[in-house]
């Protein structure tokens, strides 16, 4: 039965430590911070931009007021889950050591964590999100998040959110996505960097660059150089080019005019060819190639200037 909250009643927010799941018997400790490694292949960028420069500021005048989340790696090491900006911060005021809790977690129990504490950031970049989501969805198919295993690997009948569904699925539920969605996202970790960074920098249209991740990287480095000299690409001109590829080889110069042809709004241009065979029909025997030529030539040309 729900609960209405009383007139004036406020609502409890859940704090740092409840949202990563910190338990009132773990203590922070202090660590030193070049025993901390950032997580590998860390999806989330760490740049010195505006909100970096608001947190070095707050440190300084308030210190860390929430501890990061580490977990050992052997020989007094650790690895950072949740807290890479803070560390960041902290570096660049030169502090030494940072308020830490440590959790000892498997590679995927740490994957999870690690998105999950990152990804309700604001304004996350497109490649962000694409690596975040894949990283997760792995981590949950090694946990047993399948559509017929529940999330501990045993029946699925305990847990009628997960039973009938796929790791894509429940990871859409948790993210407020779609699951078509979660899949065009895992799609662009499949473009060359470059291309990724073109998507980042809406160089690229999301739509279009899903498209591109399907062709193979020899070719995306080919379309890369050309969006570099002439700009942005279409949806249709990407989907022309797959239809050509599943026809027959590509070479570059091939996919440049196939481009360039289906720009919108241009026509494409067309080859007009004649058979020597069919040019001899209105030519003496004895005439060669370039006697033919030079007449046609001429008489080309007294044709434009009779119009």
């Amino acid at each position: 039965m729900s609960t209405k909250l009383r007139a004036g009643q406020k609502i409890k927010l859940k704090s740092v430590e409840e949202l990563l799941g910190v338990t009132n018997e773990e203590s922070a400790l202090d660590i030193e911070i070049v025993k901390i490694r950032p997580f590998k292949n860390h999806p989330f960028k760490v740049v010195d931009d505006e909100k970096m420069q608001d947190l070095v500021e707050s440190i300084r005048a308030n210190g860390i007021l929430s501890p990061v989340l580490i977990r050992p790696i052997g020989f007094d090491r650790y690895e950072m889950v949740s807290g890479h900006r803070r560390m960041h911060a902290a570096q660049l005021l030169g502090l030494e050591s940072l308020p830490s809790i440590i959790r000892d977690m498997t590679d995927d129990e740490a994957v999870v964590r690690m998105v999950d504490s990152n990804i309700q950031r604001e304004e996350l970049l497109p490649s962000e999100k694409a690596f975040a989501y894949k990283m997760k969805m792995e981590a949950m198919k090694r946990q047993g998040y399948r559509s017929d295993l529940g999330c501990d690997g045993t029946s699925g009948q305990n847990d009628q959110k997960l039973f009938g569904k796929v790791s894509r699925d429940i990871l859409a539920e948790e993210m407020g996505e779609s699951s078509k969605q979660i899949q065009r996202y895992i799609r662009l970790t499949e473009l060359i960097p470059e291309l990724l960074d073109y998507v980042d920098q809406k160089r690229i249209q999301f739509t279009v660059a899903v498209e591109i991740s399907y062709i193979e990287q020899e070719i995306q480095r080919w379309l890369f150089a050309y969006i570099r000299d002439n700009g942005m690409v279409k949806l249709n001109q990407i989907s022309i080019l797959r239809t050509e590829l599943q026809a027959g080889a590509m070479t570059e110069s091939k996919m440049i005019t196939l481009l360039n042809n289906s720009q919108p709004g241009k026509l494409p241009s067309s080859k007009l060819t004649f058979t020597e065979k069919k040019l001899r029909e209105y030519f003496p025997p004895e005439y060669t190639t370039t006697q033919m030529r030079n007449v046609i030539e001429k008489l080309l040309g007294e044709w434009k200037q009779a119009q």
